[in-house]
């Protein structure tokens, strides 16, 4: 295909590229699909971004060269995420017809989460139009790191992934850890995966906006000047254990005497609304609900903001496939505390951009967190390296290694 790509789909069924990071179920994907779309759309590949529609069908132009379609499928509003494949078949017959009407048609079709795949594979053979899959996050990994009392994903995304490991002509893994689970536990052919780690706006999260930006937030979350930040930001829910946050917070008060302010920027996913509505409740119990602030989702700029203005990030998720937030943090000059698993210990350079604890007791994360906060000069270290490390991920690398997957396509 070298020389003759103009027009890519990337589908991303159940969330909107456009979506903000944090609310409902967008997250790192979101971020992900519209920098690689912006990426390829600047080297003229033209890519067309396709989701459900929550309300009436539309079309608009984001940048140039890259155009969203909300298509209808199913009834109007939001369906719950595990209810999606029920519409998956008439998403499928929707992205068929879009198709047909296009002139030229597209040269690859880029699904994005198992759902998106499901809904486009029988229209990606159909066609002939080679098709790429990336999980971003997958079932048998998510299954592997369960917090107590939660849900199992489902047998039928399970064999959904598997189904799709073997059928699709490439898959795009944000990590090793994730090619090795794609191999090994979805039975991927290893010539078919490849790792592509996305990148990070340098421009946008960076140092530079420590100053100007420390004084905004702590006027606005009643932060006192020179008191520590620490920083959690993703979707409230099991999975990303803001209640390890919250109790490392409280190891903390007890560790030193006193606290910095944990600052926790997202909301629920749909579902974990009880979840979220715990951590509030936790913090109460604790004593510290008073050193903690939450600020809901954030858009782009206000989030480069906060990574800038923290002392330290918190990463404590049961699983990641590679850690978006991990990248913006060190772009920004702000170290990482983060969970040893999955796609984290890729994301997080030990020792450069932060620390990687392998136990999730509270007195183990607030003894590493102190450790930084009372050594200034070591801090400052590391908050250099850091940035060095955020350096070599850029999207633009990410867009030339996709470009050469899909150049190699048949």
């Amino acid at each position: 295909m070298a020389g003759t790509l103009r027009r890519v789909a990337m589908v991303t069924m159940h969330s909107s590229p456009s979506a903000s990071p944090g609310t409902g179920d967008s997250g790192g994907m979101n971020v992900a699909v519209l920098a690689m779309a912006a990426e390829l759309a600047g080297r003229g590949v033209e890519v067309d971004l396709l989701t459900r529609a929550t309300g009436e069908p539309r079309i608009a132009d984001l940048r140039d060269g890259v155009r969203l379609y909300e298509l209808r499928a199913g009834p109007t509003g939001p369906i719950e995420k595990d209810r999606l494949f029920e519409v998956a078949d008439e998403f499928g017959e929707a992205v068929a017809e879009l198709t047909d009407r296009s002139r030229p048609r597209y040269d690859v079709i880029h699904a994005h989460y198992w759902l998106s795949g499901l809904a486009i594979l029988p229209v990606a053979l159909e066609l002939g139009i080679p098709l790429v899959q990336s999980f971003h996050t997958i079932a048998a990994m998510k299954n592997r790191s369960l917090a107590l009392g939660q849900t199992a994903e489902s047998e039928q995304r399970v064999r959904t992934e598997r189904y799709l490991a073997s059928q699709a002509s490439a898959i795009v893994a944000g990590s090793a850890a994730e090619a090795t689970a794609l191999i090994d536990e979805l039975r991927a052919p290893p010539d078919r995966v490849w790792v592509i780690p996305p990148g990070v706006d340098i421009r946008m999260f960076s140092p530079e906006r420590a100053d100007a930006a420390g004084a905004r937030l702590r006027a606005g979350l009643s932060i006192e000047p020179g008191r520590p930040i620490l920083a959690v930001v993703g979707r409230m829910q099991p999975l990303k254990d803001q209640r390890l946050a919250i109790r490392t917070l409280a190891e903390l008060h007890a560790l030193r005497g006193w606290s910095p302010v944990l600052v926790i920027a997202g909301e629920p996913t749909p579902g974990d609304g009880s979840y979220a509505a715990s951590l509030a409740a936790i913090a109460d119990q604790l004593g510290i609900l008073g050193e903690v602030r939450f600020t809901g989702a954030l858009q782009r700029e206000d989030l480069a903001d906060l990574l800038a203005a923290a002392t330290l990030t918190l990463v404590p998720s049961r699983s990641e496939t590679f850690g978006l937030v991990a990248l913006e943090s060190a772009a920004s000059g702000t170290p990482v505390i983060a969970s040893r698993v999955g796609g984290l210990v890729e994301s997080v350079a030990e020792g450069r951009s932060g620390y990687l604890v392998d136990s999730r007791d509270p007195r183990v994360w607030a003894r590493t967190a102190a450790e930084l906060l009372d050594d200034a000069a070591r801090l400052e270290r590391l908050s250099a390296s850091a940035r060095d490390h955020a350096e070599g991920f850029t999207w633009g690398a990410t867009a030339t290694a996709l470009l050469g997957v899909y150049a190699g396509l048949p």
